[in-house]
C-alpha cells in the first residue's frame, strides 16, 4: 500500500505545481472596477498618463480617456443608424444615416457634450515620474439630445434628412428611458 500511495503521492505533488500559472502579480489601478465601466446610462472611459512631467502626464491621461469615449460613443452612433436603416427604408433615410454619421464625427473629433470627469489621482513613482489616473463619464441621453440639437442648428441639412435624425435622436432617448 505504501509502494502506490507515495508514487501516486508524487505524481500528484507534480502536476499541481507544473498547472499554476506564472502570470505575475495582479495590479489594482486607480478607477478599474465595475463603478468605472460604461452602461445602459453612461458612457465610461479611463486614461493613465505617465511622464516625467505632471501636466503631460495629465493632458496623455485626459487624452486616452477623451480617445476611449469617443470611439464609444462612435460605435454607439453607428449601431442606431443601422438599427434605424433596417427599420425604415428610402432614399431619404439613406441620406439621413450619412448625414447623422458625419454629424458624429464632428462631434467627437470637436466637442463631446456633458462630459463629466468622475476622478482623478495622481502618483510620484519611484522612478521620479508622474502616473495620472483620470475617469470620464458622458450621460448617453444628453448625447443625443446634444446630437439632435447639433442637426436642428444646421443649416446645410435639408428638413427632410434633418426631420429624420431627430426621429433616430428621438427614438434612441425613449430606448434610455425605457
Amino acid at each position: 500500500m505504501k509502494l502506490f500511495s507515495i508514487p501516486f503521492l508524487a505524481l500528484l505533488v507534480v502536476i499541481s505545481t507544473s498547472c499554476s500559472s506564472n502570470l505575475g502579480t495582479k495590479v489594482n489601478e486607480p478607477f478599474s472596477g465595475k463603478s468605472y465601466l460604461s452602461n445602459a446610462r453612461y458612457f465610461k472611459a479611463t486614461g493613465k498618463g505617465v511622464s516625467h512631467n505632471e501636466n503631460v502626464a495629465t493632458s496623455k491621461a485626459t487624452m486616452e480617456s477623451h480617445k476611449a469615449l469617443a470611439q464609444m460613443v462612435s460605435t454607439s452612433i453607428q449601431v442606431v443608424a443601422d438599427n434605424y436603416l433596417e427599420e425604415t427604408q428610402g432614399e431619404h433615410v439613406d441620406m439621413a444615416v450619412d448625414v447623422f454619421k458625419s454629424l458624429t464625427r464632428q462631434i467627437t473629433n470637436t466637442t463631446i457634450a456633458d462630459l463629466r470627469q468622475t476622478g482623478s489621482k495622481k502618483f510620484l513613482q519611484d522612478d521620479g515620474k508622474y502616473a495620472v489616473y483620470v475617469a470620464y463619464e458622458i450621460k448617453k441621453a444628453a448625447m443625443f439630445r446634444f446630437l439632435k440639437k447639433i442637426a436642428k442648428l444646421n443649416p446645410q441639412v435639408s428638413p427632410l434628412v434633418r426631420s429624420q435624425i431627430i426621429n433616430m435622436c428621438d427614438e434612441e432617448l425613449l430606448r434610455l428611458e425605457d
